[in-house]
């Protein structure tokens, strides 16, 4: 088992940054691949950036591409998400999943944890 918990989502001007945070607990952090999504409100979740337990083959959304970066701390059990220059439409609650496969992926329903979410707020 693996508990997820997000942080650092807030409210913020269009072209402004964030960046979240998600610490893990439980089973061995440096083993799972982890994935970040995000779901507005009336719209279905999406996928929007994966790293793999290595810390390597980082793979983002088109929509984020340039703008978001994923990285992990396996000393800390942590996953981030810097977030740049964002928009108006990158307003959604934000969450951070785990899977044990390899490299990751962009469906969520190939991750077996996940957290609560974290709201990004952005304002135009």
């Amino acid at each position: 088992q693996v508990q997820l918990v997000e942080s650092g989502g807030g409210l913020v001007q269009a072209g402004g940054s964030l960046r979240l945070s998600c610490v893990a607990s439980g089973r061995t952090f440096s083993v799972y691949t982890m994935g970040w999504f995000r779901q507005a409100p009336g719209k279905e979740r999406e996928f929007v950036a994966s790293i793999s337990w290595r810390g390597g083959r980082p793979d983002y959304a088109d929509s984020v591409k340039g703008r978001f970066t994923i990285s992990r701390d396996n000393s800390k059990n942590t996953v981030y998400l810097q977030m740049n220059s964002l928009k108006p439409e990158d307003t959604a609650v934000y969450y951070c999943a785990a899977t044990p496969r390899l490299y990751g992926s962009s469906r969520g329903g190939e991750y077996d944890y996940w957290g609560q979410g974290t709201q990004v707020t952005v304002s135009s």
